[in-house]
């Protein structure tokens, strides 16, 4: 039995109806009964879902094996083609040119026609997602979405208000949400869904064709680093593979989580990556775990913006990604949102058990890809005030719901960092020197960690600046210490849940903090921030600013769209010195810094966090630095009200900001009888203990690991 046939008994018909439906769409093909401009939508998505129809045909009588390696690429880019490059200039995923095209229907108000475009053209992009349903055979996602878009075509045959059309579609979200969250929340916790799994372990891996597999789109990127991890012998993928399992373990060690008591791990990767893969498949069942690995939400109702959190591939087209963010603007309302708490409770209340022996994500983050700046468009949907506001409450409530199940305290995580080779030419060497930042000597930068956290324990405040064009000036409060002795405000973080190795951090006090952070550009959450300004008036932003735009009015929106989240403030959850020089060295030596992740980025300077604490949900948990100090800054003003207002605590998101060595005129430890030791001056350790931090910049490196390419 196919491993998502006991999930749809309840679809006793899906057979019928699926039969039925693809019949159907397959004749409007040849139709021309809905009138332009809104007939040729209907036959392009037509021939789109016939094409899906084909492809799940093959699927299910195993025939993909059967198919060359052109074949399958010819398949995979047809399957993506209208959304690639210029493509999607005219594709009906484009709000912009959907609107345009419907625009030459002169019958109707033009916000009528936009609200259709908007309508039709979230449908068609929701219907793409029957790709990858096609692949794993997700006969229930096919046929429900097709339903829906006859459902629609009947409608435009005929007379119809656009009230009508919004209820069709705020219906089929309601009425099926208990279907795509339940199998979403099944499949992020259940080992018994194996689709990816049996693609590591069984396929050929030394023969790209297994990329195939997923239904993802399958570019250069995945292609390569396949080849190129493919060279590697079995003991060097081994190698490799531990870094990232041990510091899994060493994460639960650290905590003082029994391991032993779970049973599954998340792994989260990129394809491509298989045999690293496989080999931490393999040296996490020695530890007793079974992999869970599952794609990145596809449908809008599991979704948050652009995330992806789970397998996946090159996005095709990053700008459509972008477009649709916020999609659930079409629909979202607090009935929905109660529907789908409800929903999400329900799911985790079947699948407790489950829940309680999760043991958490370990995550493969890549780098490299080019840098994208997105192109705000007025035809695209956009969350208003109250529903930004719902939306906000929905990730404070299902938070909640998630944390009963899944208890913090009693998991723990691990991310790494490798890059793609859409990076550049020089890939493979900067794959190597990646191997040994994520490898680097733990116990050299715990000794030097202790020097500077003991300094900055002897503080009350902590002041960083900025230099040249950089306005950075903030003033960071830190907690007081009952018992120095035996207390600490900042956690010793070597390569353990986070690697590399190379920060130091604390929660800071909010009243008192304040001043303006800046850096020149950082790329957040997959997007570029240029010359971005943030206020914070007692730890809280108070003010914002960017240049992404000439106009003022676009930045505001652009920054508290993302980066609050739709919210009027975050507050600072943490304050950081990274201190992994190896990796800035590297960083400039291949002129890549702005192609890191935030993961390796916030080990290179200071850093500050908007949003939740690093210890959001386990405060309570007591934790200790090597020297045996209790790390007690765990808590600010915000997260403290979890004891008495939940819903003001915590804001599910946890944003890092660094500042660039270079761009960093100083930070100093200020004591409270008025005197001050610096830590870094002119973008350069001086504390005395950090010397060889500052004997790095100057070094070159070769890789000791990997010999070839």
């Amino acid at each position: 039995m196919n491993y998502y046939d006991n999930f749809i008994e309840e679809f006793d018909d899906i057979e019928e109806r699926y039969e039925l439906v693809l019949s159907r769409i397959r004749q409007i093909t040849h139709e021309s009964v809905v009138k332009q401009p809104y007939g040729g939508y209907f036959t392009h998505v037509a021939a789109f879902i016939t094409r899906i129809g084909d492809v799940l045909e093959l699927v299910r009588k195993d025939a993909l094996s059967d198919r060359s390696l052109s074949q399958l690429e010819a398949m995979n880019h047809g399957l993506y083609s209208d959304i690639l490059g210029d493509n999607y200039n005219k594709s009906y995923a484009n709000y912009r040119y959907i609107t345009d095209e419907f625009m030459k229907d002169y019958s109707r108000e033009k916000n009528e026609i936009k609200k259709i475009a908007q309508l039709l053209g979230f449908v068609y992009n929701e219907i793409r997602g029957m790709t990858v349903y096609a692949f794993e055979g997700r006969i229930v996602d096919i046929t429900l979405l097709a339903e829906l878009f006859v459902q629609i075509y009947f409608m435009f045959q005929d007379n119809f208000t656009v009230k009508e059309l919004e209820d069709v579609i705020y219906y089929f979200e309601n009425d099926y949400a208990e279907f795509f969250m339940s199998y979403r929340i099944r499949e992020q916790l259940s080992p018994d869904l194996t689709f990816a799994t049996d693609i590591i372990m069984n396929s050929d891996l030394e023969d790209v064709s297994y990329l195939y597999k997923y239904g993802e789109y399958i570019s250069k990127n995945e292609i390569d680093t396949a080849i190129y991890l493919s060279t590697f012998t079995e003991e060097e993928i081994e190698s490799i593979a531990r870094t990232y399992t041990e510091g899994y373990r060493l994460g639960f060690e650290a905590a003082k989580i029994d391991l032993s008591a779970k049973k599954t791990v998340n792994i989260r990767y990129f394809l491509g990556q298989e045999r690293m893969v496989k080999a931490a498949i393999e040296q996490f069942r020695a530890m007793g775990l079974e992999p869970i690995c599952y794609r990145y939400a596809v449908s809008r109702i599991n979704r948050r913006l652009i995330s992806r959190v789970g397998y996946s591939s090159t996005v095709p087209n990053k700008q459509l990604e972008y477009d649709h963010r916020m999609d659930e603007a079409l629909f979202l309302d607090k009935k929905l949102m109660e529907r789908k708490l409800e929903v999400l409770r329900q799911a985790y209340r079947n699948l407790a058990h489950e829940a309680s022996v999760y043991a958490g994500p370990a995550v493969i983050e890549v780098f490299g890809e080019n840098p994208f700046e997105p192109v705000s468009c007025d035809a695209n949907p956009v969350l208003d005030k109250k529903q930004q506001e719902i939306q906000v409450e929905y990730r404070t409530e299902s938070a909640q719901i998630v944390n009963e199940y899944i208890e913090q305290d009693k998991c723990s995580f691990t991310i790494i960092a490798y890059p793609i080779p859409e990076i550049g030419d020089r890939y493979r060497e900067i794959f190597r020197d990646t191997v040994r930042i994520n490898t680097l000597d733990n116990e050299l930068f715990r000794h030097i960690h202790q020097n500077i956290i003991d300094e900055l324990d002897k503080a009350d405040r902590v002041r960083v600046v900025g230099k040249g064009s950089n306005e950075t000036d903030m003033l960071v409060m830190l907690h007081e210490l009952d018992d120095p002795a035996k207390e600490t405000n900042f956690e010793n973080c070597v390569a353990d849940v986070n690697i590399p190795v190379g920060e130091v951090f604390t929660s800071p006090k909010l009243t008192g903090t304040h001043g303006i952070l800046n850096v020149s550009e950082v790329y957040l959450d997959g997007l570029r921030y240029v010359n971005l300004k943030l206020k914070f008036e007692d730890g809280k932003i108070a003010g914002y600013d960017c240049d992404n735009y000439s106009d003022h009015d676009m930045n505001q929106k652009f920054i508290r769209e993302n980066l609050l989240g739709g919210r009027d403030t975050l507050p600072i959850g943490e304050f950081a010195i990274g201190t992994n020089t190896t990796a800035y060295v590297m960083a400039n030596k291949y002129n890549i810094v702005y192609k890191l992740p935030i993961l390796i980025v916030e080990k290179m300077g200071p850093h500050f966090a908007v949003g939740d604490t690093c210890y959001s949900w386990s405060e309570d948990n007591k934790l200790y630095n090597p020297d045996g100090k209790e790390i007690v800054a765990k808590d600010n003003e915000c997260s403290i009200l979890r004891k008495t207002d939940l819903a003001k605590a915590y804001f599910n998101c946890h944003t890092d900001i660094t500042i660039p060595y270079d761009e960093i005129g100083g930070i100093y430890a200020l004591h409270s009888d008025g005197t001050e030791t610096a830590i870094i001056e002119d973008g350069r350790f001086v504390l005395p203990g950090t010397e060889k931090l500052t004997s790095l910049f100057r070094r070159k490196y070769k890789s000791k690991l990997l010999s070839k390419d």
